[in-house]
């Protein structure tokens, strides 16, 4: 018995039995058609900006460096203005817990926008979707086409299949050298992008580079090529989560079924006076990238991108109906009852995330470039040294965090005649750890207690920048 079906009797004939459920069915291929429109302007507008923006963005130089790089061997995060090390990852933490109440608070208001716009599955998908359409033609013509043998599945030569087997194979072609692309640049993020082409013009790349370059793009190639719609389907576990933060009021792609029902043709309701404004032209549903209808209703695999709105607003339009049988609307303004402003569930992801927002701001805006730690050596309390005087000694940790190199002077203060050693101006270089053992020294007979209080400055040769930190300092009882 197939593994995909369970028999819900006993029978000897399985393949005839009625009462054989599926556990699944087959994937039917979906070519969607293009409907022009407002929505596709402004899902057009929003792709390129973020395309243009993942494929440039390693390209911007910033005080001599990559304005964003990723460095996982030398420890060091640069984006733009800020370097971030590993001790700041509780800063990453904040940032995705920033996105996921700004997530849920967009979604709340106005539904799956970041589905429908900004996805990035859905915009690789729509770029080898239209390459698709460049190379195959109209969804027509694609449809034909699969259903027809190519020439390696017939005897003959047949030119209508050749040309078919050339476009298809030119299809993959772009859409493997827009996945390599797309890996590539992904990997330049970590790699640095000028280093990747010179290594790559000079075979030099590493093996472990060029395999993450493969993967990327095989995903790429996969998910934008082939899965398309059931990433959004089967595998985002947004589609499945998204109906937590729905609620009456929440703005969706919706048809209204007052206006809409019965559907009929133009036509037939002149003739008969029928007030159903849908003509059942199926348009909205043979626009969309996940093959629903949306006159069924509010459905999961909706992802927001309105081309079924685009493509109804174009068909009222020749029919002479007014626009806006299907449209951005919510389930009470449906049902004839006014939308509530406030909700609580969004006001408090709203809160939730400015809250988040102005926490992480206000860390960055604090944050000290320079990371300064001073520890005591415990092993021992303190050493009587040479010419009647006392020594500490202490462990220095200096990390440079900003993005720019520093020159820097370590000075102690709070005890008089107190001496430090070694006393040399330090080099610490973007993203360095520098561990440094520190002598302090003081003449025996200036120590008035056996425990006093010292600072440890660490500051810059132009005093631009200035640390202090706290530490003791231990010497005999009088």
């Amino acid at each position: 018995m197939p593994m995909n079906r369970i028999p819900i009797q006993d029978t000897t004939d399985h393949d005839s039995d009625p009462e054989v459920v599926p556990l699944y069915a087959s994937r039917r291929k979906i070519h969607p058609r293009v409907a022009p429109g407002l929505y596709r302007n402004i899902r057009l507008l929003v792709s390129t900006l973020f395309l243009l923006a993942y494929f440039l963005t390693p390209w911007l130089l910033m005080d001599g460096r990559q304005a964003v790089l990723f460095d996982l061997p030398a420890r060091q995060f640069h984006v733009f203005w800020f370097s971030f090390v590993p001790q700041d990852l509780i800063l990453l933490s904040g940032l995705l817990v920033f996105a996921a109440f700004a997530l849920f608070f967009v979604t709340t208001l106005w539904g799956r926008v970041w589905c429908g716009y900004t996805c990035p599955q859905t915009v690789w998908s729509f770029l080898f979707i239209w390459v698709e359409r460049q190379l195959e033609g109209s969804p027509q013509q694609r449809v034909r086409w699969d259903n027809t043998p190519t020439p390696l599945k017939r005897e003959g030569r047949n030119l209508k299949g050749l040309e078919k087997l050339a476009r298809r194979l030119g299809k993959h072609c772009l859409w493997l050298l827009i996945a390599l692309a797309t890996g590539a640049t992904f990997i330049a993020y970590f790699y640095g992008a000028r280093e990747l082409v010179t290594d790559a013009l000079s075979w030099q790349i590493p093996l472990i580079g060029v395999a993450w370059i493969v993967f990327f793009t095989l995903a790429t190639y996969i998910n934008a090529g082939w899965l398309r719609e059931h990433v959004c389907i089967y595998i985002c576990p947004y589609a499945r989560f998204q109906s937590v933060m729905y609620d009456a009021d929440t703005l969706a792609v919706s048809y209204d079924p007052n206006r809409g029902e019965p559907r009929t043709s133009a036509r037939k309701r002149a003739a008969t006076g029928e007030d159903g404004d849908c003509i059942d032209c199926t348009l909205c549903v043979q626009v969309c990238p996940t093959g629903i209808d949306i006159r069924d209703g509010l459905q999961y695999e909706c992802i927001g991108c309105a081309a079924c709105i685009d493509a109804c607003d174009t068909v009222m339009d020749k029919v002479g109906y007014p626009r806006g049988l299907i449209r951005y609307s919510t389930e009470n303004e449906l049902a004839g009852q006014p939308r509530t402003s406030w909700r609580p569930k969004a006001f408090l992801y709203g809160i939730a995330a400015l809250l988040t927002l102005v926490l992480l701001s206000t860390t960055l805006w604090q944050r000290e470039p320079l990371r300064v730690e001073v520890a005591r050596d415990r092993g021992a309390l303190y050493q009587e040294v040479s010419g009647a005087r006392i020594e500490n000694s202490y462990q220095l940790r200096l990390q440079n965090v900003s993005n720019q190199d520093r020159d820097l002077r370590v000075s102690v203060s709070g005890l008089p005649e107190v001496e430090l050693l070694p006393d040399s101006m330090i080099h610490l270089p973007v993203g360095e750890l520098l561990d440094i053992a520190l002598r302090v020294q003081v003449p025996a007979g200036a120590l008035e207690q056996s425990n006093t209080d010292i600072e440890f400055i660490v500051q810059s040769p132009d005093d631009t920048l200035r640390i202090v930190r706290e530490s003791r300092f231990i010497g005999p009882r009088n």
